[in-house]
């Protein structure tokens, strides 16, 4: 191969002058009638030339391929039925048809699924970098058409795309929508999911109907069922019963019909909505002045996140002092106000050193029960009154006391110690500075404590003096209570002998009888990466606990043994098969997990579609055909052509060869030497003063 290329020895704007000046010279001298004109403006194009550099290039032309890109989707709405027999069936038909054509090669790029769905736009616009763009010849791409970039999708490409459609005409889908849903919610307070059941496809007449049944499930509990019309946004009501994770699942049965809908899978979705309180509400009741219970206060009060009513009892009935009581400035105590009609409002309340003295009725502890077994919170930290006759456990409030004073006082130093329970107990384990075996370590010594006997069922998490229960952990229908059979926490708040973790464990107990989840003693919590991988923490207060069942969508199901972290800790880490809603559990705990979107992305839409890539291919002078009427034939067109038409033997698609070529040995040689250039130029210019000076001779 030979051909000519220039190689300017100045910059060609500075070689066109010089040729735009020839052909001024040129036109001047011939409207001067000069009759050297032709041989002045020859002489000054040919110098012209000369600076331009032209030389010839020589060298041997291999030809190369033409390059086909046939991109495969296999994400996961491929699956659904019949979609990856017609694949398999297009890529072999495809394979061999592009074989068969001379000088071509075929490309396999296979799309699977990403975290954020099927990402066709950006598969396609790496297939097309990847490759020389003088080489690619087209572009097929075998697919359901539902990408999740759109905005990837390249506005052009250098050869025709053809798109060929997976799917049946007769495909259909019936699908539920979350429209809006609130990513945190108050505790006790309703919040609104909506949501709206919707038709795809040719529905068929066994499943054409007005309402779906629609199943609400919270934290894997059955709520309710409603009846919802299709293609209607409804508006569903949730009330978060605790704080942290509430996993809400919505669905519906598959309908029956024929053909059945492409998947289930779309069916329900998952919304998880993190409970959170507004405010804890606190009613504290000290009964009586004491250097504890400035710690209670400074406890409560420095959590912005708490309103605390507090009230002190300064003055008893027994008093005799004789002063009237509208000449006292103390503020009258709202008992009916608090513990009959207000109870309720509460989160949380404490009695600290509280003894009977006939201020509050019977009834009112009655109200208290009540409130406790409603599912209310209570704790009592317990001063010598527990050991005397105006004890709570004498008071109504005794039904529902953990463990039951003997009247018996321990007046001598003592170390808090964690029991083998309390190791286990959220409440009390891995507490700053714990005790642990053979270690010399340990916290400040309290100064007394009240003997008490625990119920049977209640939980010792902390011992004092001789081994005797010190913090007592109990349920009582719906609600928590919590009884401190010592008035000395505070010796830890001032350091006493080193002091302890005074505001952690009364923060760890406040927050266990308030519910929170992270305090459960039975507890199943995961912990979700963007890999859709698992971490699995079982909190138990048993020795081993059983292996985790886990079952999924697709029948999905495996079982998971967990190892022991620590005492009462048991953990496993997990990899889920894809996204989806996931049941774990061992038969005493059941946890609802939703890994992914709250419906999984590849199924919200199921139904094939050219309109993503639809116009890629219309600018490319491509086709969208479907696969349900067979695989297209393959030909070849020339460049700018339409590449795509029909005849008798059915539809038909075309690649454009490209014909491009590497040029290999490549020398270079200038087209004249440069002594060469110089006798032309002054040639030429010799004869046209030749030619003007014979004139004047004349």
């Amino acid at each position: 191969m030979t051909q000519l290329a220039f190689d300017p020895l100045l910059p060609w704007p500075f070689v066109g002058a010089l040729g735009l000046l020839a052909v001024l010279v040129a036109l001047w001298s011939f409207w001067r009638g000069l009759r050297g004109w032709a041989w002045r403006g020859l002489a000054i194009l040919a110098a012209a030339l000369a600076l331009s550099g032209p030389i010839l290039q020589s060298g041997a032309r291999t030809p190369l391929s033409d390059i086909v890109i046939l991109l495969e989707d296999r994400s996961a709405s491929q699956s659904l039925p019949g979609r990856d027999a017609q694949t398999d069936q297009a890529v072999e038909n495809l394979t061999r048809q592009v074989e068969a054509l001379p000088n071509t090669e075929l490309r396999h790029i296979t799309i699977g699924d990403e975290g954020e769905g099927t990402l066709l736009g950006q598969a396609l616009t790496r297939a097309l970098a990847a490759e020389p763009e003088a080489r690619i010849a087209g572009v097929i791409a075998l697919t359901d058409g539902q990408g999740h970039d759109p905005a990837m999708i390249p506005a052009t490409a250098p050869a025709p795309v053809h798109v060929l459609l997976t799917g049946q005409p007769d495909d259909w889908d019936r699908r539920l929508v979350i429209e809006e849903a609130p990513a945190f919610a108050l505790v006790g307070q309703p919040v609104t999911i909506r949501v709206r059941i919707e038709d795809q496809g040719r529905v068929p007449a066994g499943a054409a109907q007005v309402t779906e049944d629609l199943a609400i499930s919270v934290d894997g509990e059955q709520v309710q069922t409603v009846s919802v019309p299709i293609g209607q946004p409804v508006e569903l009501q949730f009330v978060p019963e605790h704080a942290g994770q509430n996993v809400v699942s919505i669905g519906f049965d598959a309908p029956q019909a024929d053909p059945p809908e492409l998947t289930d899978r779309n069916n329900s979705a998952a919304v998880q909505i993190q409970g959170v309180r507004d405010r804890l509400r606190v009613l504290l009741v000290s009964g009586e002045p004491h250097a504890g219970e400035r710690t209670w206060r400074n406890l409560l009060k420095s959590d912005t996140n708490v309103d605390l009513i507090h009230f002190t009892i300064l003055r008893s009935p027994e008093n005799m002092d004789m002063v009237p009581v509208d000449e006292m400035s103390l503020i009258a105590f709202p008992t009916r106000e608090l513990f009959m009609e207000r109870v309720q409002d509460f989160d949380l309340i404490i009695f600290d050193r509280y003894a009977v003295r006939g201020i509050l009725p019977p009834e009112y502890f009655d109200n208290i029960v009540r409130y406790v077994q409603d599912g209310g919170a209570l704790l009592v930290a317990a001063g010598p009154e527990m050991a005397s006759v105006q004890s709570l456990n004498l008071s109504p409030l005794g039904r529902i006391l953990p463990a039951r004073p003997t009247g018996r006082m321990y007046q001598d130093a003592f170390l808090p110690q964690l029991t083998d329970e309390g190791r286990r107990h959220p409440v009390t384990s891995e507490l700053p500075g714990a005790p642990a075996d053979g270690e010399a370590r340990h916290w400040g010594r309290w100064l007394r404590m009240a003997q008490a006997l625990p119920d049977p069922g209640a939980q010792v998490v902390m011992s004092g003096a001789e081994g005797q229960p010190l913090l007592i952990l109990d349920r009582v229908g719906q609600g928590r209570v919590a009884l401190l059979a010592s008035d000395q926490v505070w010796l830890w708040d001032r350091g006493f002998e080193g002091g302890g973790p005074q505001q952690e464990l009364l923060r760890r107990i406040a927050h266990w009888s308030m519910k929170e989840p992270e305090l459960e003693e039975e507890s199943l919590l995961a912990d979700v990466r963007r890999d859709l991988s698992v971490t699995i923490t079982r909190r138990t207060m048993q020795d081993r606990p059983a292996p985790l069942r886990i079952t999924g969508p697709d029948d999905y199901e495996t079982e998971l043994t967990l190892d022991q972290a620590g005492p009462g800790r048991f953990t496993a880490t997990w990899d889920a098969p894809g996204p989806g809603i996931y049941r774990i559990g061992d038969g005493q705990i059941t946890r609802v997990l939703a890994l992914g979107p709250a419906a999984p992305r590849e199924f919200e839409r199921t139904l094939a579609s050219g309109e993503m890539l639809g116009p890629l291919a219309e600018a490319t002078q491509g086709a969208v055909l479907p696969l349900s009427e067979g695989v297209p034939t393959l030909r070849t067109v020339r460049e700018g052509r339409r590449a795509h038409g029909s005849n008798v033997a059915g539809d038909w698609i075309a690649v454009t060869p490209r014909d491009s070529a590497t040029i290999v040995g490549l020398s270079h040689a200038p087209l004249l030497p440069g002594w060469a250039w110089l006798l032309l130029v002054a040639g030429l210019a010799l004869a046209g003063w030749l030619r003007e000076g014979r004139r004047g001779a004349g």
